[in-house]
């Protein structure tokens, strides 16, 4: 893969001296969805496929830009200087929008470069292309420029460049989960003070596999942003009955008592989701910790059905995919993972059965949908590193 990297890089750019090759991972959340901008708990995992990018320092300062993945789209120029979102940047806004958080964060980016990328994570997937492209960003500016940064603070950049320039509200999970990746481990992160444990991951004879639908979506232009809005409304109406910074510090109980706060019927749902799945994640990762893999799964059948209902995220292709890995023998857990609006879906599957389950799925799912889904099986893997 590096050889490819650079021998592509070369052509394009004109030779390899000065050149290094970097990877950011993908990331999944096996639980704990749209709780994260809601200050509650989530459970993601770094994965071994993601971002490569191979960058080079410039002496003047203009940027070049080049995805294996948009070849069709050619090199796309830009500069450091008045760094600003552009709607014919394409994906570049992301890493543009990296270097204009760190100059907003006070560190001098004064050199351009040049950027090759190459993502092996499925595009517009939910298993987090965009988030990769920022921490890998963060990586590289950091080993040019030698930053005094965490990777911690590479995960809050990223973030703050996808709110701030991008102008989508995410959450901290996606960049944490990929700059703070651990091989073999997931991460119980609380979003509220950032305070995390790893959890090995102790699959024995199962898999994580990933369903994409290979519907298209991208976070600006969907519900999103709605749906953050709606749980803000709803801990506004909160907070005038009872003492809380946001959703997640409720318990199931104390939601319960004080929800007729919510004068709104659809907020109330979403409040509740957000409540519910908190709960669910710190009893998921409980179980796990305690090898009852069955109760984990259950709670994650339990996300999806909320996810559906309460939240109203899922659409056709995700329930279609998740409601026929229900039926399959071997199936330990399904649901939806991302934001959703098409993406992924992930499930444990006990290892004998995953070729048949992904068969089985793939069949259901052409046959509803009209079109084909895609399955990875993949493995956990570790955070931003130099190749």
């Amino acid at each position: 893969m590096k050889e490819t990297l650079l021998n592509k890089f070369s052509e394009i750019f004109g030779g390899t001296e000065g050149a290094k090759v970097y990877f950011a991972p993908g990331r999944v959340n096996l639980i704990g969805e749209h709780t994260d901008y809601n200050g509650g708990h989530v459970f993601p995992c770094a994965l071994t496929i993601g971002t490569f990018g191979v960058a080079r320092k410039r002496e003047d300062q203009v940027l070049r830009f080049y995805s294996m993945n948009f070849e069709e789209l050619g090199v796309l120029e830009s500069s450091v200087e008045g760094l600003k979102p552009e709607k014919e940047a394409e994906w570049t806004n992301y890493p543009k929008g990296v270097i204009w958080a760190f100059q907003e964060k006070g560190y001098s980016v004064g050199c351009g470069m040049d950027l090759l990328l190459f993502g092996n994570i499925p595009n517009g997937s939910g298993l987090s292309s965009s988030a990769s492209v920022e921490v890998l960003t963060g990586h590289i500016l950091r080993d040019f420029y030698g930053f005094d940064v965490s990777n911690q603070d590479l995960a809050l950049i990223g973030q703050y460049s996808e709110n701030k320039f991008n102008g989508v509200n995410c959450g901290i999970m996606d960049q944490f989960a990929i700059a703070m990746g651990k091989k073999d481990h997931a991460i119980f992160l609380d979003t509220a003070d950032l305070s995390y444990e790893y959890a090995p991951l102790k699959l024995e004879n199962a898999k994580i596999v990933i369903g994409c639908t290979n519907k298209k979506r991208g976070l600006g232009d969907s519900k999103y942003n709605e749906r953050r809005s709606e749980c803000e409304a709803a801990l506004a109406s909160l907070q005038k009955v009872v003492d809380i910074k946001s959703l997640g510090e409720l318990t199931q109980e104390q939601f319960e008592t004080y929800q007729s706060a919510i004068s709104d019927e659809v907020k109330v749902r979403r409040a509740k989701h957000a409540v519910l799945e908190n709960q669910r994640t710190i009893q998921a990762v409980d179980a796990l910790n305690r090898n009852d893999i069955a109760l984990f799964g259950k709670l994650m059948n339990d996300s999806h059905v909320s996810l559906s209902k309460d939240y109203e995220v899922t659409g056709i292709e995700l329930d279609t995919m998740v409601e026929s890995a229900w039926k399959q023998d071997g199936v330990i857990g399904s649901r939806m993972t991302g934001a959703g609006f098409g993406g992924c879906t992930v499930s444990i599957v006990e290892e004998d059965k995953v070729d048949r389950f992904m068969e089985e799925v793939g069949r259901e799912y052409k046959e509803k949908i009209g079109y084909a889904a895609s399955f990875y099986v993949v493995e956990v893997g570790d955070g931003p590193v130099i190749l």
